[in-house]
């Protein structure tokens, strides 16, 4: 398996302790693994039944799994129109982030690697914690300070080194990539490409539950954008294997307080960095709060392939749209529910035949 380098094309061995480029850009899979669908494993039930699919490293059999995948589909309604909503909150350490550690933690595992190291609001943090005790490695997460006690305590009791960074999320990643000086592997669920192969697996899921077809419109909460991009990858796969004819306008919906998609995508700016928002504010949207997004090239490439857009929403439509949830009996986390309030902003361009899904990305009791 080889890395290659976005930007300078340089390649690596997925072995190499590198995060990303000497250049500074961001490593990919110098070659992907195309859709077979003959070759899923309809006995399974886990995102294992993509085997074929997925990347791994010889002597990585069997993958480490915790049954993460597969997750339901659920019809909801809301301003009059069935919608519908994938359970992601339903993984084992209750978000979309385990699709990806699944994926990373098996190939370390076969690397030998003995100590990780990661940064995050939460939940990516309790799922690498989780995944990392059941392979027998050690694991140190740094995260911000001020995230949900709950997401922190999740974190702790898998036995993970919790390091608190104060300041604005950005903080916990320096502190994380600081630690690959001291021997640890950064497994960074942004930077790592063998995520988005995990990621990938949410749509193949979508395309075999609705027999074959897909919605017309994907509505994600995004701020590393990694569920949203790994889909990409994911649909482009089915594109390429002539199972679809289409691909769904895919859409990111972002805090107010914390928008840095918003503007380069609204004004047409060419596709290039994204300037940190330097005047961000706090949201109850913890997970997506993120500044400035690694991936955001990338990101606004999808958008504009799909035909899709960068929305908004505030902090008192967040509230409305989880306790929307909860009355339905989803309890999701805020971060989950600016799906829904971003279905809100867009319902009126959207027509009445065409259909929706909303990723619930995590649950409710990571929130307390």
């Amino acid at each position: 398996m080889t890395f290659v380098c976005t930007s300078c094309g340089r390649c690596s061995g997925s072995s190499s302790i590198e995060w990303r480029c000497a250049c500074g850009g961001l490593f990919a899979l110098a070659k992907r693994l195309p859709f077979r669908p003959n070759l899923i494993e309809s006995a399974g039930r886990t995102l294992w039944r993509y085997r074929a699919m997925l990347p791994l490293l010889k002597g990585a059999e069997p993958p480490l799994s915790l049954s993460e995948g597969w997750t339901p589909l659920l019809s909801i309604e809301d301003a009059g129109r069935r919608l519908w909503a994938k359970l992601e909150f339903l993984a084992p350490t209750g978000s979309f982030k385990d699709r990806g550690t699944s994926v990373l933690i098996s190939a370390l595992r076969a690397q030998g690697i003995q100590r990780v190291a990661e940064d995050s609001s939460g939940n990516a943090g309790a799922s690498l914690a989780a995944y990392a005790a059941r392979a027998g490695i050690e694991a140190q997460v740094c995260v911000p300070a001020h995230a949900s006690p709950a997401k922190l305590h999740q974190i702790e009791v898998y036995g993970a080194k919790l390091i608190k960074v104060g300041g604005p999320r950005e903080r916990a990643s320096e502190r994380a990539q600081q630690l690959t000086s001291e021997g640890s592997y950064y497994a960074s669920h942004v930077y790592n490409p063998l995520i988005l192969e995990g990621l990938k697996t949410f749509v193949y899921e979508i395309w075999e539950q609705l027999n074959g077809k897909l919605p017309h419109w994907l509505i994600y909460p995004t701020g590393n954008g990694t569920l949203l991009y790994g889909s990409y990858l994911g649909l482009c796969d089915l594109k390429e294997a002539g199972v679809i004819d289409r691909l769904p306008r895919l859409i990111a919906v972002q805090a107010e307080n914390c928008a840095p998609l918003f503007a380069p995508f609204q004004g047409h700016l060419p596709t290039g960095p994204v300037a940190k928002v330097e005047s961000a504010r706090p949201t109850v949207a913890e997970g997506i709060a993120i500044r400035k997004p690694p991936r955001a090239e990338q990101i606004l490439k999808a958008l504009r392939e799909t035909k899709g857009t960068v929305v908004t929403v505030s902090e008192d439509e967040i509230r409305e749209a989880q306790q929307t949830l909860a009355h339905q009996g989803l309890y999701v986390e805020p971060t989950a529910a600016v799906a829904l309030a971003g279905w809100r902003r867009l319902k009126d361009h959207i027509k009445p035949k065409e259909q929706v899904l909303l990723p619930l990305t995590g649950s409710g009791l990571k929130a307390l």
